[in-house]
């Protein structure tokens, strides 16, 4: 005779207790927990087309955040930070304590100011460096199994390919613009008093300024320089992602796009990228010619016929002429110098955020008008991250965001892998970058996603080595804080 909790087999054997609940089924996000990284990456022309490209890493940075939060409270996982990390933290403390200047007027800038206006730029703009914070450790604490290194750099080689086909629609069609369904759920005032909304809210192929009679590509982001700075930072993806460890289709796909990708960024008139270009290319020879000299021949062979195409064809007088049209210099010069002189003012916070220069590029009597509505007042620091950063954050906060990003580079220098490769040259045109572009929005979260893939590609790197040495994990080789328990879903 059994009890109430006892049971028989269909072979006879009792088991005691009641009969277990049949396993519960995982919903698809909880089986697939780098979906917000997908999600952000591969529908990238969705979201410049809703109206979003400099906003959607920040709504899907909460999910990435929640997904950390689990992972800590419900299965004790180790939340792993990279290398450097401190330096990154020591940052964003000099960037909050910088709303204590919002007040303070700065030298060279309009005076007053509305203070509430200029919080909620700076809360954006922290937003973003949030963001991008999350971003950077939840790639970085994605086992293989969950996002593998070559998937993540695929994707970030997409967003390469989606710069370069737009840019070609632009070249074809510089005129095209249309208005985001999104549009209509923001007030008309709104739209009117802020150019960035307004901008991303009316997505075009180009930005309205001209050279040489033609707008300069700007799709699949807000603004040309932003086009330029990304696709020079997802171009190592590409190669890496779908050339050098892609499939014989990926790779026929790379070879098609980078045949035609010459075009585009001539067109660009952007001489930001045409610079890093050609730095990127003595990068690579320099790193090539320490590991295969077949392979520098190569790659020299292709740099060259690149060069004989854009000599042999009109794209050299377009380069020419934009060379000599350095319209903007005067501008870039007058906001160097003034973001110079703020962060001299107050070198430890600097002013917090942006503020309005007096006048135009060359006077301070010229400025905003009825008659002209894009006069003079631009934003200190607009033109470039290490301008912006000197004034917004100071001496000291400038110190610290570059050196987290130096900290990589150095940390990382002995990785010969495609992904060092890569990775380094993002960091380093980072550097390049600064003074003529920024770095808050999609481009900060592209370079954190380089860094995220340095990092975790020398974490397993280190376990490799680890598992190839006797008794490696006990030297404090491996770690295996970045993988859940046994059994425990992630």
């Amino acid at each position: 005779m059994t009890t109430a909790l006892e049971r028989r087999t269909d072979q006879g054997a009792p088991v005691l207790g009641p009969k277990a609940p049949p396993p519960r089924r995982r919903s698809w996000f909880a089986r697939e927990p780098a979906w917000p990284l997908v999600a952000l990456l591969v529908p990238w022309p969705l979201w410049w087309a809703l109206g979003l490209p400099s906003y959607i890493f920040v709504l899907l940075a909460i999910p990435m955040a929640y997904h950390m939060y689990l992972w800590k409270a419900r299965y004790g996982r180790v939340i792993r930070m990279p290398p450097g990390f401190g330096l990154w933290l020591l940052y964003l403390v000099v960037m909050f304590f910088g709303v204590a200047m919002l007040h303070e007027d700065a030298p060279g800038t309009l005076p007053g100011g509305i203070f509430s206006h200029m919080v909620a730029s700076w809360g954006l703009r922290a937003v973003a460096y949030i963001a991008a914070t999350i971003i950077l450790l939840y790639a970085g604490n994605l086992t293989e199994s969950e996002m593998p290194r070559k998937r993540l750099a695929w994707m970030l080689g997409l967003i390469a390919i989606y710069a370069l086909v737009f840019g070609l629609a632009a070249v074809a069609d510089p005129g095209f613009h249309f208005t985001s369904p999104l549009a209509k759920l923001v007030p008309s005032s709104i739209q009117q008093a802020d150019v960035t909304i307004s901008s991303a809210l009316h997505p075009a192929l180009t930005q309205k300024q001209t050279f040489g009679g033609v707008g300069r590509p700007a799709a699949p982001f807000a603004y040309s320089n932003g086009w330029g700075n990304n696709l020079a930072i997802t171009l190592p993806w590409l190669i890496v992602g779908w050339w050098v460890l892609g499939t014989r289709r990926q790779r026929k796909i790379c070879g098609a796009i980078l045949a035609v990708a010459i075009v585009p960024i001539v067109f660009s008139f952007d001489r930001g990228l045409w610079v890093g270009l050609v730095l990127a290319a003595g990068y690579m020879a320099v790193r090539l010619s320490a590991k295969n000299p077949k392979l520098l021949a190569g790659f020299i062979g292709l740099v060259l016929v690149g060069v004989a195409v854009v000599a042999l064809s009109p794209l050299m007088s377009l380069i020419t002429a934009r060379i000599n049209k350095g319209s903007s210099n005067a501008g870039r010069t007058n906001q160097a110098v003034i973001a110079l002189e703020g962060a001299k003012t107050s070198p430890i916070l600097g002013y917090g955020d942006t503020r309005r220069e007096q006048g135009g590029s060359n006077s301070i009597a010229v400025g905003k008008s009825a008659n002209c509505p894009s006069c003079g007042n631009n934003s200190v620091g607009s033109h470039g991250q290490l301008w912006l950063l000197i004034f917004a954050n100071g001496f000291l906060g400038a110190f610290f965001y570059f050196a987290f990003f130096g900290y990589g580079i150095w940390q990382f220098r002995r990785d010969k892998t495609p992904y060092g490769y890569a990775g380094i040259l993002v960091l380093l045109l980072s550097f390049v970058f600064s003074t003529v572009y920024l770095a808050v929005g999609p481009t900060l979260t592209f370079m954190m996603l380089s860094y995220a893939l340095l990092w975790r590609n020398d974490t397993s790197r280190r376990e490799e080595l680890a598992a190839s040495v006797p008794d490696g994990p006990a030297l404090g080789m491996g770690n295996r804080g970045d993988r859940p328990p046994a059994g425990v879903p992630a």
